[in-house]
């Protein structure tokens, strides 16, 4: 079979495959079986449409895409093309047997069919994110440098027409692109310099690498086989350490968060998200740099942990609603790290929205909110997923660049070049790193189960293996801090949360004990005797004489006023001190009336009393009935349930099963009794092509969808995304028509 010879039609070569590979196929190009098509004729015809082929090349990678190019190149879209002039175009660039294994790929997606020659649908070239050639005839070895030179040595006149190109199409039309043209106008200037590509004597074309280096990115993909990475080596230890160690800071920083928006939620802007100001003090509150509490605030939105809606208790000044912690915020405070690492990992995988845009601005000018919609993007969770890909493609403790990993993952989705930038991926790079997903730019062994798909057991158990063991001590400094040189147990932590204040966080965190957080402590309803075997018994130095009369002498003033409920009540055992409290200035405006020498009661509410007498100076403690210290702080707003919740869900591919029905039925159709009727949509689509370019009239035999045959004369006009425009004499009007009902195409003109 020459080159000139149309082949095997697209629909008789997928007839031909046993059900393993439509099976197959199936699988690698889940559309084509969305719904169910009724015949092999119309998964052919679904197959070439240009929908389906952007789909399908959306995920090949650059040398898959070369192939095609090259095949392009070849017309194989119009006849058929021997393997081996494709190996031959190729085969100087990359080894025989890898094109030929791209092929066979290429044929398991039919978006390539035959055998020993070749065909490809029209539409292929619609699939490409390049104008048909740019991959394979383009030198590639001119680098930004060279590019930005030679560009720098042009005058005006180059350069507009350039940016004329760079603006619109790539492709010009000129009559100075012949070679006999005058050497000092602008075009042939421009293709002396290699900025400009011959097509023919009136065409040119910008090459790829030149269009890249003028838009500001990267240019690339360069070579057909996978980009040799600079790798820097570790330990999977040290790998898995460094991320535990970010989970647990990650950690720290929710927990935050959620506490500092339960004591003061912030107010929802109208059009969505957390006004610039909100952010800002919110960043002041927590101590997290804006940027990072960027990405917090919406792993926590995504995660149900923060939602907008309207608090309990509400914050009383008529606005809102608020973006506040929900009532899931407490399951996840009181659950195991590796648990909540767990939900805040997977929500980041799928998380539809790019947190690093927060705070810039864009095209339009304005910036880019936190928990905004101005964020949304189905492909930010594509890109994640295709970074954790190629770190978990090298060695185990292998780690790259950004610079590197965006050069990998542009040559495995050149598709998606534009938004693989090393800034874009250098984000990315930064958001692993902060969930503990990556570390020294490799990727965490938990991480690797979790992309790999693993049982969530064996997710949890790979980061408990990766975090460090709790610490059920700490040491005790003479300037009454606490250094805690690593995670405390849980409970260990809370009572020490109780007695001492963060003063410094990190691997090793810092904890000032101060008269006011003693007194935290008796508040929540702890002794003096508590407080003192507590640090006896865990700090691991010696226990500082000072701390010992601290404890002592803020215990023995604490609670002596005690305040319960008349509204409220304040009672004391010595008479002069309730006297002095009920005198004080700032207790006055609480309107205080003494029953009995040791009782006073007041309207003002509980917490009012008690404030206003700290305020005072004094050191009151809340009791219940029974005369029992309470803790009566409140416990943070909460909203009962997300109101809205931005969420990703990509459609599950269809199930083994399924497909092998389908396959079942379009066999069962092919053994109808018009069996042997085989169409290809590629050479039908082709004749119509032709004959609304010629301006003729075709006889075309079409299935209704009743199922009802019928031949038509009509005047194809055109044809695109699987449908023909045509001109219907017998209905007087211009119709379309499905291109996989149309059974056969023939010349009106013809005998």
């Amino acid at each position: 079979m020459t080159a000139q010879t149309p082949g095997t039609p697209l629909g008789a070569w997928l007839a031909d495959l046993d059900d393993r590979g439509l099976i197959r196929l199936l699988e690698l190009r889940p559309d084509l079986s969305q719904p169910p098509p009724g015949t092999i004729a119309a998964l052919a015809a679904r197959a070439t449409s240009r929908q389906s082929v952007k789909a399908a090349t959306d995920g090949l990678d650059f040398l898959r895409l070369a192939v095609l190019d090259a095949l392009l190149v070849l017309h194989a879209d119009t006849a058929a093309v021997p393997v081996e002039k494709v190996t031959d175009m190729l085969g100087d660039r990359v080894e025989t047997a890898v094109v030929l294994a791209a092929v066979d790929d290429l044929r398991e997606r039919a978006l390539v069919w035959g055998e020993a020659t070749l065909r490809i649908a029209p539409e292929v070239a619609s699939g490409l994110p390049w104008y048909a050639g740019q991959a394979v005839l383009e030198p590639t070895d001119l680098t930004a440098e060279e590019i930005a030179a030679r560009v720098d040595a042009l005058d005006d006149a180059p350069r507009e027409l350039l940016a004329r190109l760079l603006e619109g199409s790539p492709m010009g039309r000129t009559r100075d692109a012949a070679p006999d043209s005058p050497p000092d106008r602008p075009v042939p200037r421009l293709l002396a310099a290699g900025l400009l590509r011959r097509i023919d004597d009136d065409t040119v074309i910008l090459p790829r690498l030149v269009g890249q280096a003028l838009r500001g990115e990267v240019p690339g993909p360069r070579e057909l086989t996978k980009p040799e990475l600079a790798v820097t080596t570790t330990t999977v230890a040290d790998v898995d350490a460094v991320a535990a160690g970010a989970a647990i800071d990650l950690m720290r920083e929710v927990d935050l968060i959620i506490e500092t928006l339960g004591a003061a939620p912030v107010p929802e802007l109208r059009a969505g998200g957390m006004g610039v100001r909100d952010v800002k003090r919110l960043a002041k509150n927590t101590g997290i740099d804006e940027p990072r509490l960027g990405l917090l605030v919406e792993l926590a939105a995504a995660a149900g942990l923060i939602a907008s809606g309207m608090p309990d208790p509400d914050p009383g000044d008529g606005t809102g609603p608020y973006w506040a912690p929900t009532v899931a915020a407490d399951r996840f405070l009181e659950s195991p790290t590796a648990v909540r690492w767990h939900l805040l990992a997977t929500t980041w995988l799928d998380l539809p929205a790019r947190p690093a845009l927060i705070g810039t601005r864009g095209p339009d000018g304005k910036p880019f909110g936190a928990l905004s919609d101005s964020l949304y993007s189905t492909a930010a969770p594509l890109d994640r997923r295709l970074l954790l890909t190629v770190l978990a493609d090298l060695a185990p403790g292998s780690g790259v660049s950004a610079e590197d990993a965006s050069r990998a993952m542009i040559w495995q989705r050149p598709r998606w070049a534009v938004r693989l930038q090393p800034a874009t991926v250098s984000d990315l790079f930064a958001e692993a790193h902060a969930l503990g997903m990556a570390g020294r730019g490799a990727i965490s062994t938990p991480a690797r189960r979790l992309l790999a798909g693993d049982a969530d057991e064996d997710v949890l158990a790979a980061m408990n293996k990766a975090l460090p063991k709790p610490l059920d001590h700490f040491l005790l400094q003479a300037d009454l801090t606490v250094v805690v040189p690593g995670p405390l147990e849980r409970d260990l932590a809370e009572e020490l949360a109780q007695v001492a204040t963060v003063e410094s966080a990190g691997a090793a965190m810092v904890y000032r004990i101060s008269e006011a957080s003693v007194r935290h402590a008796l508040d929540a309803g702890r002794t003096a005797g508590e407080l003192h075997a507590f640090f006896e018994k865990h700090s691991k130095t010696p226990v500082p004489q000072g701390l010992t009369y601290l404890i002592d002498d803020v215990a023995r003033r604490h609670g002596q006023l005690r305040v319960g409920m008349a509204s409220s009540f304040v009672r004391c055992e010595d008479p002069a001190l309730l006297a002095q409290a009920v005198a004080s200035p700032i207790v006055a405006r609480l309107e205080l009336r003494t029953l009995a020498p040791t009782v006073a009661v007041s309207q003002a509410p509980i917490a009012d009393v008690l404030g206003a007498l700290r305020e005072a100076g004094f050191a009151p403690a809340a009791e219940d009935s029974t005369g029992a210290v309470v803790d009566i702080r409140a416990r943070g707003a909460r909203v009962v349930a997300p109101s809205r919740r931005r969420v990703y869900r990509p459609p599950s591919p269809p199930t083994p099963q399924t497909l092998a029905a389908v396959v079942a039925v379009l066999r069962k159709v092919a053994a109808g009794p018009f069996s042997s009727i085989r169409l290809d949509p590629a050479t039908a689509i082709t004749q119509l092509q032709e004959a609304a370019i010629a301006q003729t009239s075709v006889v075309i035999g079409y299935v209704d969808p009743a199922g009802v045959a019928t031949q038509r004369v009509v005047s194809p006009i055109n044809v695109r995304g699987g449908q023909l425009t045509a001109f219907d004499p017998a209905a007087g009007r211009v119709r379309e028509f499905a291109i996989h009902r149309v059974t056969s195409v023939v010349s009106a003109d013809s005998d």
